[in-house]
């Protein structure tokens, strides 16, 4: 595989970073069609730019949080927990033309306003949208003493296609069989923590089936801590050919 320059510095500063203890909070993804840059907010939030296009992902945090970034063209919103949704955040990110996608559940806490902007997808649909493909997958907890955290068919994971890129979003669940059979997948974002989702060595194990190219571990603060990320790169690097990039979340 062939790197541009720009792209090898990038990873040589990653690499540093985290060697120094020092996790960066920006990262690179190359596309088609010029670079698909990610900022990472706070454990489930990030912000995406992408051809000019802000997209952001489970927003909160509150208006101080995107201070650095642009109004948003298009939000993802995964469900409706508070880690994920929060309506103070969303007005601030908002102008006039400004998409939201969710499913049905987050479409109903928002408030009257918005309704407006919001295209509401169920798992199994997809929406083109200004270039983009947008497809909702599922997400949910398999344990059934934990499907009360996350049931099936309520909350959203999202695949998004940029140009010749695909890039999957869990939101919230387990190492489910529609996450192992994901194909085409250049990057992930992956959570991990417990008693929410799945433990590292679940989300190492899927990782490992469904092949991205690129995986972001998120999400992962649980009631125990931080989960641990250099036991899930050292599971992952059993395939060479996925890299692990550590942002910071937290």
């Amino acid at each position: 595989m062939k790197y541009s320059l720009t792209v090898m510095a990038i990873l040589v500063f990653v690499s540093c970073a985290v060697a120094a203890g020092e996790l960066p909070a920006s990262d690179r993804i190359a596309t088609g069609e010029g670079p698909l840059v990610v900022h990472a907010i706070e454990h489930a939030t990030f912000v995406m730019g992408w051809n000019g296009k802000t997209i952001a992902v489970d927003p909160v945090g509150g208006a101080e949080a995107f201070a650095a970034y642009p109004k948003a063209d298009l939000i993802l919103i995964s469900h409706t927990h508070g880690d994920h949704l929060s309506l103070d955040t969303i007005a601030s990110l908002v102008k006039e033309a400004t998409a939201i996608v969710a499913p049905a559940s987050v479409a109903k806490a928002l408030p009257e306003g918005e309704s407006a902007r919001v295209s509401v997808i169920a798992n199994g649909e997809s929406i083109p949208w200004d270039g983009l493909v947008i497809e909702a997958v599922p997400m949910y907890n398999l344990d059934p003493e934990k499907q009360k955290f996350h049931p099936k068919g309520v909350g959203n994971g999202y695949v998004v296609t940029l140009g010749d890129t695909r890039i999957y979003i869990a939101g919230d669940t387990e190492d489910i069989p529609e996450m192992r059979s994901l194909e085409n997948v250049d990057a992930a974002f992956v959570c991990m923590n417990l008693p929410y989702t799945m433990d590292v060595d679940a989300a190492a194990d899927a990782v490992l089936e469904f092949k991205p190219k690129i995986v972001y571990p998120y999400h992962y603060r649980g009631k125990g801590g931080m989960s641990d990320l250099d036991r899930f790169r050292s599971l992952v690097a059993q395939n060479p050919s996925i890299e692990v990039r550590l942002l910071k979340w937290y």
